[in-house]
């Protein structure tokens, strides 16, 4: 069939026509209807099928998550028991307010004990507050020979209460001996008073950043 044949056809004759014109515009509509049925509904469709499979897998993943938090659930608290535990252990290395001034005698006495001279022995005027303690550095300085201070830091190192000493720094004195700066610090725990106050600065000072 040729193309002029193809002009010759009476559109409102198409039972009329061979064969292959009519196959040909058969296969044209049928594209049309499936294009026309694709854009105006079947898009959506598949446009919440696939919202449907997303939501579909993000609650899979959440309740796998939530079953291995429910199967792991007794570890967990085995794990916080154990947690609180060593948490209180820790507290109990950490002198109360009253029990402060104690401590700072029992530091003075190991550095006397051993024979050392205090030249320094000067608290801060005030502590630095954390959330649960507080603590206090002390600005010290002693003479005496290399193996009384060895001696002076390993005793600090076993008090029953928790003491570092840092910013060591060492020099020859007068005499032949050797002269110790350093800082030592000490921790206190806090009451429940101050413990919450600490949380309630700490909400004024949030609510004050977020309204900047």
């Amino acid at each position: 069939m040729t193309l002029d044949d193809l002009r010759e056809l009476d559109p409102s004759q198409i039972g009329s026509w061979p064969v292959v014109p009519k196959l040909a515009v058969l296969l044209i509509l049928l594209i049309a209807v499936i294009f026309l049925g694709y854009w105006f509904d079947w898009r959506n469709q598949l446009q919440q099928l696939d919202s449907a499979r997303q939501k579909e897998q993000q609650l899979r993943t959440s309740f796998l998550g939530k079953q291995k938090q429910a199967v792991n659930l007794d570890a967990y608290r085995e794990q916080l028991a154990t947690i609180e535990e060593e948490f209180g252990e820790m507290l109990k290395q950490l002198p109360n307010k009253s029990e402060m001034e104690g401590l700072l005698t029992d530091i003075n006495q190991a550095g006397l004990g051993r024979g050392l001279q205090f030249v320094l022995f000067k608290p801060a005027q005030s502590e630095a507050m954390s959330e649960f303690y507080a603590e206090l550095p002390i600005s010290i300085k002693i003479t005496g020979n290399y193996h009384e201070m060895g001696s002076f830091a390993s005793d600090v190192s076993q008090l029953p209460r928790i003491v570092t000493l840092s910013n060591i720094s060492l020099k020859k004195s007068k005499g032949g001996q050797l002269e110790m700066d350093a800082t030592a610090r000490t921790y206190r725990y806090l009451d429940d008073a101050e413990v919450a106050a600490q949380r309630n600065a700490a909400r004024k000072a949030k609510q004050g950043g977020r309204r900047r």
